[in-house]
C-alpha cells in the first residue's frame, strides 16, 4: 500500500475512540464497495478495519468490486444473498432501488442526534418524504489545468466564455490540446453536458430536461450544444478519447499534450500520482457562458445503503453512524485520502488547496444550484441512452439531429 495511503488508515484508527458508541455487536456484517481506485479502497478498507476494532465479536467480511462494474452488478447483488451494506449513489439515481423495494428505509437512523450535523445533505437521500441511505463523501468537478504551461503562454484563468475560447485558440497555436477526456465509458461526456447546459440555460432548465419536462428538441437544448460545438469544431479535445477510459486520459495532461481536466476532485490523487506537482497543477470554476444565470455546479453525494434483505441490520445502522461521524469524515476526506468534501458540519475541511478551493466556490454557491451529475440527476435509462448519444456528437457533431431526435423518443417513452 502506498504510504500516503498508510497515513490515511492510520488517522482512522485514531479517530475510532471517538466513534459513536453502539450496543456489543455481533455475528456477520457484509460490505459490497465499489471503492476500488487505490486510494478510495484504501479508505473502505481502513473503514472496516476500524469499525471491526471497535466491535471485536463483529465479523466483517469486505468485498470491493470494480466501480463501473458493480453498476451493473448492484440489482442482482440486491436480490440474491444481499449483504449487509452497499455503495451507491444519491438522488435520482437511488430511485429504482426504492421504487422496487430493495433499499431500506433508513428514515429512523435520521432521527438520531448524531446525524443533525447531516442536514445539508438530507434532500439528496430524500426520495418519497423519507431517507433511503447516508451520505460519506461529496466533491466539486472543475477544470483542473496546467498553471505551468498557462503561465510559459502569458494565460489567465477564464472567468468568460470569451476568455476560454481565447486561451482554448494560443494553447491550440502552441501544439498543445485544449482538454484532455476519456469518453470510454461515457459519464465523461455528461459532465461536459452538465456545465455547458446549466451554464447556457440554468440550473432549473437542466433539472426540468433532466425530469422529462423538456424536449431534447427544443431550441435551448441546440444552444447548449452550439455552444459546445465551438470547443469541438476548434480540436480542442485530444483525438479518439472514446477509446480512453478517465484514467488512461490521464498522461495527455501529466506529459503536457493537453492542458486542462474537467473532472471531479478524485481525479488529484492520480493527477499527483502521474508526477504533477502542485506548483504545475491549478483549478478554476467552469466559465460564465449566459450571463443571465448564475453558476451551478456539479457536486456528486457518493453513499451507502442497507439492502432491504440485509441479514444484520443493528450492525449496518452503527456502521453508518461510524462512517458519518465528524472524526472519521475528517479523516476520510483528508488530503491524504479521498481528497473530498466531508459530509458533517462539524467535521474538519483539509488544508488541501483543492479541497480549500472546491469549499470555498461550493459555499459560495447560494444561487447556482447543486447537480448531482447527469448520470445520477437523469433516470438511468435516460442516462444510459443520453450519454451515449452525448459521446457520439463529441465524435460525429454533424449527427446532431439524428441525435436529439433519438433522445426525444426516448424521452416520451421513459417518462411517459
Amino acid at each position: 500500500m502506498n504510504s500516503i495511503y498508510k497515513a490515511s488508515v492510520a488517522a482512522l484508527a485514531l479517530c475510532a475512540m471517538t466513534a459513536p458508541a453502539s450496543a456489543e455487536l455481533t455475528g456477520d456484517l457484509r460490505i459490497v464497495s465499489d471503492m476500488s481506485n487505490p486510494a478510495p479502497r484504501a479508505v473502505m478498507e481502513g473503514l472496516a478495519a476500524d469499525f471491526g476494532a471497535l466491535h471485536p465479536d463483529l465479523n466483517i467480511e469486505l468485498e470491493i468490486v470494480d466501480r463501473e462494474a458493480w453498476k451493473t452488478q448492484i440489482r442482482n447483488s440486491l436480490t440474491a444473498n444481499a449483504p449487509d451494506v452497499v455503495n451507491w449513489y444519491a438522488a435520482t439515481r437511488m430511485s429504482p432501488f426504492v421504487d422496487a423495494g430493495l433499499f431500506m428505509d433508513l428514515s429512523d437512523l435520521w432521527e438520531e442526534p448524531a446525524m443533525a450535523d447531516l442536514a445539508s445533505t438530507k434532500g439528496a437521500l430524500t426520495l418519497d418524504g423519507a431517507q433511503w441511505g447516508v451520505p460519506y463523501t461529496y466533491y466539486q468537478w472543475g477544470v483542473y489545468y496546467r498553471k505551468d504551461i498557462f503561465e510559459e503562454l502569458g494565460l489567465e484563468e477564464p472567468v468568460t466564455w470569451e476568455q476560454e475560447l481565447a486561451n482554448c485558440q494560443v494553447i491550440l497555436d502552441s501544439g498543445r490540446k485544449c482538454y484532455t477526456i476519456g469518453s470510454k465509458f461515457l459519464w465523461t461526456a455528461g459532465g461536459w453536458f452538465d456545465y455547458m447546459n446549466s451554464r447556457t440555460n440554468g440550473y432549473e432548465f437542466h433539472i426540468q430536461l433532466a425530469n422529462g419536462e423538456v424536449e431534447w428538441t427544443d431550441d435551448r437544448v441546440r444552444a447548449t450544444f452550439a455552444n459546445w460545438r465551438q470547443l469541438i469544431d476548434m480540436g480542442a479535445f485530444i483525438d479518439d478519447h472514446q477509446a480512453y477510459s478517465w484514467q488512461e486520459a490521464l498522461p495527455f495532461m501529466v506529459d503536457g499534450e493537453a492542458t486542462a481536466y474537467l473532472m471531479g476532485n478524485f481525479a488529484v490523487a492520480a493527477m499527483r500520482d502521474g508526477g504533477l506537482t502542485d506548483d504545475q497543477l491549478d483549478f478554476y470554476q467552469f466559465p460564465q457562458i449566459n450571463p443571465d444565470v448564475a453558476p451551478a455546479e456539479d457536486a456528486p453525494t457518493d453513499t451507502f445503503h442497507i439492502p432491504s434483505a440485509a441479514q444484520n441490520v443493528e450492525a449496518a445502522k452503527a456502521f453508518l453512524l461510524f462512517v458519518t461521524s465528524p472524526d472519521v469524515q475528517t479523516a476520510i476526506n483528508s488530503g491524504d485520502a479521498l481528497g473530498q468534501l466531508p459530509v458533517n458540519a462539524a467535521a474538519s475541511v483539509s488544508d488541501d488547496k483543492f479541497i480549500q478551493e472546491g469549499f470555498e466556490m461550493l459555499s459560495n454557491n447560494a444561487s447556482g444550484g447543486i447537480m448531482q451529475f447527469f448520470d445520477r440527476d437523469f433516470p438511468a435509462e435516460m442516462a444510459s441512452i443520453g450519454m451515449e448519444g452525448l459521446q457520439e456528437f463529441m465524435v460525429f457533431p454533424d449527427n446532431l439531429d439524428d441525435i436529439l431526435e433519438r433522445l426525444e423518443d426516448a424521452r416520451v417513452r421513459i417518462y411517459q
